[in-house]
């Protein structure tokens, strides 16, 4: 499988090329046509460990409403669009709201300094519902759909873990 990955960063935009092949229980991976030995294993609901020719990275994914994704790897911090080169690119499509009860995780090991809604708020897609302080930086946790918000566990002050549940939208 080839996929266009368009990565984001306060320096810019990258675009790398990533080929995915499938060996038995091996996966072999090129990026830019450069081939690597890679493994990667989901550590959390959010969180994957990716090694890359013996190197070792833990990641932590967000994806956000315009179907773009957020990466976290240490102090840095990513956009990512993936594209299949074999799907048609006429014009974009507005981005699918989720569907159903969604629960609201904590991105990253963090405290939660502010808390944006409370239990019974309506809301929109993209509203900001919470904010988790993780290493000096303030991440605003966004509802993924239009809904109500049907309960808030997570109190201001408190430390929470990386998949810990924060809140449900229904």
């Amino acid at each position: 499988m080839k996929l266009e990955i368009e990565l984001g960063d306060p320096d810019g935009k990258k675009k790398r090329v990533v080929e995915f092949e499938r060996k038995g229980d091996t996966c072999q991976v090129a990026i830019d046509g450069k081939p690597m030995n890679a493994d990667a294993v989901q550590v959390s609901p959010n969180a994957v460990s990716v090694t890359l020719d013996g190197q070792s990275f833990e990641i932590h994914l967000t994806r956000s409403i315009d179907g773009k994704m957020k990466l976290q790897c240490g102090p840095h911090e990513f956009s990512a669009e993936v594209m299949d080169p074999r799907a048609w690119r006429g014009r974009k499509h507005g981005a699918l709201e989720v569907e159903g009860r969604q629960e609201i995780v904590a991105p990253m090991p963090g405290k939660v300094v502010r808390i944006l809604v409370t239990a019974g708020d309506a809301v929109e897609a993209g509203q900001g519902l919470l904010v988790v302080e993780a290493m000096k930086m303030q991440n605003e946790i966004r509802s993924p759909k239009n809904g109500k918000v049907e309960r808030i566990l997570a109190k201001e002050g408190q430390a929470v873990n990386a998949g810990e549940v924060l809140a449900w939208v229904e």
